[in-house]
């Protein structure tokens, strides 16, 4: 463990079109314009109004024509995000990517959810023109008259992307077809009940399920941090994946094995403790924990093992791939708060104590001085690892505004670039993601940042094709690395 003070990416995949056709003529594009103008203004005349004096049959009515307006709405902005999509024209933003653009300008929650909404639903374009119908047609139909929600159509595409790629194209169709007819009357709930039953209609016995559908399903998912900060880990696991996690499982997470609740309980595999001695027995009998709660001990254990044995290898993108936790010099003498690491996690301090006390850690001390040479000039290109500690333990993640990558998945990237005549030195350097750090540089589409002297915060302006739309370009800092110091600035002042 160690310990510390404080060319533009591609569109993504699934919504890279072909070319549209010829642009609208001006007077349709003004119309365009104008009709969403004359929706907002309808909009706050609706606002303005009161049901106060509508009858119970009235009310009722007007909250499904709310609801099925809303649906509408959802259906025309699906079509926005393509347009945007189409012309990469979230550029002009300063977004480094089309889906940041969507969760950082539009704001948008699920990203993912509303994207492939989008790619779905969508026409698209061959490249002579020839416009193409939207992979699931009749569902798109239902959510532009506003019969289905949003919720429908998520339950309408995990359905789909679940019957066997080897069932035949007109009953794929004629199942989509089905599901959008039934999303118009059930419940999201019900549907997906139905759609349960249609899966098991397709592939009755199983047979038409092969190695394509289950590359396709695999998946793991590990949730962000709650307020207890805990984590869910979710996983779609294929047969032989399975298979192994069940031998790893069956001799990590045996009773008694890897209890830490238990001092006398004995680590690693049952395997490594000899199977003559009581040491097992007698653990196995004091072990009061469940089946999933030694499940989850046992991969503990398993990470533990791994991260000790060196087998991630010597480094990851500059860092040691280590469990690398920041705190403060506050913390230290408090003790209290949070540690967080370098992947993003926090970690209640007594954990961050526990795992100091069983550790040899590397405490980067960054004041006026210190041992490590953290200025190298023109002398080379890339941060040593002791530029990458101090990033860590100043920034703690990409600092693009609005960016939550953690450092262990960023880089060191140079304030001025460095074909620009910048210097490896720790007061020119940043942490920023892959697509961020070649979002920066000295094109009039790109992000410039510096270091704040004052602040010791690095600020991202925004490229000067951003000022038509949201006027003159300002410098930004982002906050989402940082909690603690927003806390500190909502405190009141202290008038004692």
């Amino acid at each position: 463990m160690i310990m510390a003070f404080d060319k533009p990416p591609p569109t993504p995949s699934s919504l890279v079109l072909d070319a549209p056709p010829a642009a609208a003529h001006s007077d349709s594009v003004d119309e365009l314009v104008a009709a969403y103008g004359e929706l907002d203004a309808v909009l706050d005349r609706i606002a303005q109004l009161s049901a106060d004096r509508c009858t119970d049959a009235e009310v009722v009515a007007l909250a499904k024509a709310n609801e099925v307006a809303g649906r509408r709405i959802a259906s025309l902005g699906l079509r926005r995000l393509m347009d945007v999509a189409d012309r990469d024209a979230w550029r002009l933003t300063g977004a480094a990517t089309m889906r940041m653009f969507v969760a950082n300008h539009l704001g948008v929650p699920d990203v993912k959810r509303r994207l492939d909404h989008a790619a779905a639903l969508s026409e698209t374009y061959t490249v002579t023109g020839q416009k193409l119908t939207p992979e699931l047609s009749a569902t798109a139909d239902a959510l532009a008259e506003g019969a289905i929600a949003p919720e429908h159509v998520s339950v309408i595409l995990d359905i789909t992307n679940r019957i066997p790629a080897s069932v035949e194209i007109d009953d794929q169709v004629a199942a989509e077809v089905a599901l959008a007819e039934h999303a118009r009357t059930l419940s999201p709930s019900a549907l997906r009940q139905v759609g349960t039953r249609l899966l098991a209609h397709l592939d009755p016995d199983g047979e038409l399920t092969d190695d394509r559908d289950r590359a396709r399903q695999r998946s793991m998912t590990l949730s962000r941090q709650d307020a207890q900060l805990m984590s869910k880990l979710t996983a779609t696991l294929d047969p032989i994946t399975q298979a192994m996690l069940d031998v790893v499982l069956a001799k990590w997470a045996a009773p008694g094995m890897n209890n830490p609740d238990d001092p006398h309980s004995p680590s690693g595999s049952i395997d490594d403790t000899d199977p003559d001695t009581e040491v097992i027995k007698d653990a196995a009998q004091r072990d009061s924990r469940s089946q999933a709660q030694r499940n989850h001990d046992a991969l503990n254990a398993l990470l533990k093992s791994v991260l000790d044995g060196g087998a991630l290898g010597g480094s990851h993108r500059g860092l040691p791939p280590q469990l690398i936790i920041s705190i403060t010099e506050t913390q230290l003498r408090e003790s209290a708060g949070l540690g967080v690491t370098a992947t993003g996690a926090d970690l209640p301090w007594h954990d961050v104590v526990e795992l100091a006390a069983k550790a040899d850690p590397h405490l980067a001390v960054f004041a006026d001085h210190t041992e490590e040479i953290l200025y190298f000039g023109r002398a080379r290109r890339t941060a040593s690892r002791a530029q990458r500690m101090a990033l860590f333990a100043r920034d703690r993640g990409c600092t693009a505004p609005d960016c939550d990558q953690p450092a262990m998945h960023s880089e060191a990237h140079h304030l001025t670039d460095w074909a620009e005549g910048g210097r490896t030195d720790i007061n020119e350097l940043g942490v920023a993601c892959p697509k961020h750090n070649r979002a920066a540089g000295p094109r009039r589409d790109q992000w410039t940042t510096r270091l704040d002297r004052t602040t010791r915060r690095v600020t991202w302006t925004p490229p000067a094709t951003t000022q038509p739309i949201n006027g003159p370009p300002t410098p930004r800092i982002n906050n989402i690395h940082h909690p603690d110091r927003a806390l500190t600035r909502a405190q009141p002042p202290n008038h004692d």
